[in-house]
């Protein structure tokens, strides 16, 4: 495999990079304070094609690969420090995914369309108030009537949610058969009589990412708003993580190497008893693990990358991935409060903030010990 970017690629990061910068980060701190969706600046990602990146032209798309995805992404995750906003682009980059790949004809034509232009923000309606971790014991259920399905329950910690125009729900249709071929997807628009919201959620981070419960009473959702077949639910969901775990990598990969470079400036600017602190090795080892973490998160997914490309199944990998790169962004982000002592502890600063916002890198796409039950159960321990 040869990981040398063209000069193209080299180029789309280098724009989307200096983008993020002059345009993206202005206001962050009121914004995250105030927890925020800056509609405005998703308005501005749109008119840059950030949304439209892996979709065929006739759906409006750009048609890239999977592959100048992750690159996209991971330049934005570098240049924007707003990781709520870039986990919202990517939540709503997931849904057109699934929509791409196991949508009918129509649900692409009507939605991925106003999906490229920004026009739409979409979400993935899963988990519940007791079904987390254990998707197979969600409890929302679509009964099939003779025009329709009429769909019950409650969702939980949404991304997107108070936004979303459309959600992508993930619900029982098949009580009787075995549990694996017991779900399906929905397409569920919000405009839908027995739709409703919770109120958007407190966090401790990721705060401009908007996150609520969802409610579904007696909603009456067409036959043709299936997404793939019925019974194909859970087929349909372990296959999208694969796809989510390595775009929120990229994510995790980009932001671990703007906290990288500010450690580098810090401890090379830094004098304590006489000198630079980057010169004590205590300091400088810190420094050394999270570059070799970087180098070692960006060569194998990108090597994911060109594999999906290729669809390639990567259950295990992408696990793999999620887990390494999530935990190693964690950790990078507290050296980085650790490295720069008090000033890091200060609010006034924004390490606190990469910090507060890593946390929640190991909970979503399947907590870290989640995916490391999945490796486990594939290596047949």
């Amino acid at each position: 495999m040869d990981f040398n970017l063209s000069e193209e690629q080299k180029q789309l990061k280098s724009t989307i990079i200096n983008f993020a910068r002059n345009e993206l980060n202005q206001g962050l701190e009121e914004r995250e304070r105030l927890g925020r969706f800056p509609s405005e600046l998703w308005k501005k990602c749109a008119a840059l094609n950030l949304l439209a990146l892996p979709f065929e032209e006739e759906y409006g798309g750009c048609g890239f690969s999977f592959f100048n995805t992750v690159l996209a992404i991971e330049a934005l995750a570098y240049g924007c420090k707003d990781a709520g906003l870039v986990h919202a682009l990517g939540s709503t980059l997931i849904s057109g995914l699934l929509i791409k790949i196991f949508g009918t004809e129509n649900q692409k034509k009507n939605i991925l369309p106003k999906l490229c232009r920004g026009e739409l923000i979409a979400a993935q309606a899963i988990t519940e108030p007791e079904a987390g971790s254990d998707v197979m014991s969600i409890q929302t259920r679509a009964i099939k009537a003779e025009n329709n399905y009429l769909l019950d329950g409650r969702k939980m910690f949404i991304s997107n949610a108070p936004i979303a125009d459309v959600f992508l729900v993930l619900a029982i249709t098949n009580p009787d058969r075995k549990s694996f071929a017991a779900h399906s997807f929905l397409l569920c628009e919000k405009f839908r009589p027995g739709v409703s919201l919770g109120k958007p959620l407190e966090k401790l981070g990721l705060r401009t990412l908007q996150n609520s419960e969802v409610i579904f009473d007696h909603c009456e959702i067409p036959l043709e708003n299936l997404i793939g077949q019925e019974g194909q639910g859970m087929f349909i969901f372990n296959e999208m993580m694969e796809w989510e775990r390595i775009l929120f990598a990229a994510c995790h990969l980009g932001t671990l190497t703007r906290i990288l470079e500010m450690c580098l400036k810090y401890a090379t600017e830094r004098k304590q008893f006489g000198q630079p602190i980057s010169k004590f090795q205590y300091i400088s080892g810190k420094i050394a693990r999270m570059k070799i973490a970087e180098e070692l998160i960006r060569t194998y997914l990108y090597r994911l990358a060109i594999a999906k490309d290729q669809n390639q199944r990567l259950t295990l990998e992408a696990s793999v991935l999620k887990v390494y790169a999530s935990e190693n962004l964690k950790t990078a982000c507290f050296e980085a409060l650790q490295l720069h002592g008090g000033y890091g502890f200060m609010l006034e600063y924004e390490i606190q903030r990469d910090l507060r916002d890593s946390l929640a890198s190991t909970i979503y796409s399947g907590t870290s010990e989640i995916n490391l039950q999945i490796i486990s159960k594939l290596l047949r321990l």
